[in-house]
């Protein structure tokens, strides 16, 4: 018997799609997850019940005629036919109409323990703890394996380079989730760091559940240490992000909040020496005006004693000019010589001193951030405090392996 091609078994099935009547004029309720315009207009998303799940399509001419759009957590009645969709092989719901049917179970449970917490003061403002200016340790309890660490990592690398970085590694959805993450803030808490952030990308409801588990929610208000939550997209909110001190829409925008920018405080410095240099300026032109008036008001007098006097009087004052320049000079070096340290202590030449390197490829001389960026055999320049040393990659080990 002659095998079918693919296309002639897309044909087939659509066929027999398009010949039953009650596939071609459906109503199909459920609840929806993982909805999402495309760039191109198109509306896709997934219903499901307890049982099942089912993909739907809804095209850009249809959407722009609705009146209600799809929303994750909430129950829908959907009209449309039974379609397949040739390149992907998918049997979809291709919607024509839309209209809300209630709320669905996740939405349901969800509202359940945010009306549960907040009756109990876990979302008080009174209770959230500022977040420190100039944090020098920042715990970070997010997926090893997941872009969120690498964006926040960046993120502090570029804004707050002097900052230390622990991780609590632990899984961000899925059923273990809620007790790794739970684990992880207690772990990340008796690390002495200044505060704590608690972040993954975005995803569908289901994928940021374990956010919205009422353990995980408990231990994020217990944490000692003040915590910013940044689980999602800009539009995701979850339970953990009204229990935290401070929510931010994105991993990303949770590490710029509890990071200063070095080069905005190296600025600030910049300015107030300047500053300090026209105070000065403006108090010893001030002073080499008011010597004048004495020394002018002083040749007018004429009697030898009113002279000999003003003479001792003026000698007197600059005297004490003097002085005082002196003490403002030395106050106003001692401040010059701290703001030097302190630019100092954030130069590239002071990070090595500290014990960091800075690591190229030999063969080309681009910087190596991660284990991937070499292999067994590539020649590797370290640069130290002191000077260079050159070695040969024998193997990498991933950090959170």
């Amino acid at each position: 018997m002659d095998a079918l091609t693919v296309s002639e078994l897309c044909l087939r099935v659509k066929s027999v799609l398009r010949a039953e009547p009650g596939l071609q004029d459906i109503w199909v309720e459920g609840e929806v997850s993982n909805a999402r315009p495309a760039a191109s207009g198109h509306w896709y998303w997934t219903i499901k019940d307890a049982a099942g799940s089912f993909k739907c399509v809804m095209w850009k001419a249809v959407a722009l005629g609705q009146m209600t759009l799809p929303a994750d957590g909430m129950a829908f009645r959907f009209h449309g036919k039974v379609t397949l969709y040739e390149r992907g092989g998918d049997i979809q719901l291709d919607v024509d109409f839309v209209e809300p049917a209630g709320q669905g179970d996740l939405w349901q449970a969800f509202e359940r323990l945010r009306r549960q917490l907040e009756a109990e003061g876990l979302f008080d403002e009174a209770r959230k703890r500022p977040i420190p200016p100039y944090p020098m340790r920042i715990g970070v309890v997010t997926s090893p394996q997941a872009a969120a660490l690498r964006d926040v990592a960046q993120t502090i690398q570029r804004r707050w380079p002097c900052a230390t970085v622990l991780v609590a590694p632990t899984r961000v959805q899925g059923a273990e989730a809620p007790a790794e993450i739970v684990a992880a803030l207690s772990a990340i808490a008796r690390a002495a760091v200044d505060v704590v952030l608690v972040v993954r990308g975005g995803g569908s409801i289901e994928d940021l559940w374990a956010f919205n588990d009422e353990a995980v929610a408990r231990a994020i208000a217990a944490c000692p240490v003040p915590t910013v939550s940044g689980v999602g997209h800009e539009t995701d909110f979850t339970i953990a992000d009204f229990v935290a001190d401070l929510r931010m829409p994105t991993p990303t925008a949770a590490a710029e909040r509890v990071t200063p920018d070095a080069a905005d405080l190296r600025q600030a410095v910049d300015d107030l020496t300047e500053r300090l240099a026209r105070q000065l300026r403006w108090r010893q032109d001030a002073a080499g005006s008011g010597l004048a008036s004495l020394t002018h008001r002083l040749a007018l007098v004429s009697p030898a004693r009113t002279v000999a006097d003003r003479h001792a009087r003026v000698d007197a004052n600059r005297a004490r000019l003097k002085r005082a320049l002196a003490g403002r000079l030395t106050v106003a070096n001692a401040h010059l010589d701290g703001h030097r340290q302190r630019l100092e202590a954030l130069s590239p030449t002071a990070i090595l001193r500290r014990g960091f390197a800075h690591v190229t490829r030999f063969s080309d001389g681009r910087t190596v951030r991660r284990p991937s960026d070499v292999k067994g055999g590539d020649g590797l320049r370290i640069r130290l405090a002191d000077g260079d040393v050159r070695a040969v990659v024998q193997g990498q080990t991933r950090l959170f392996e």
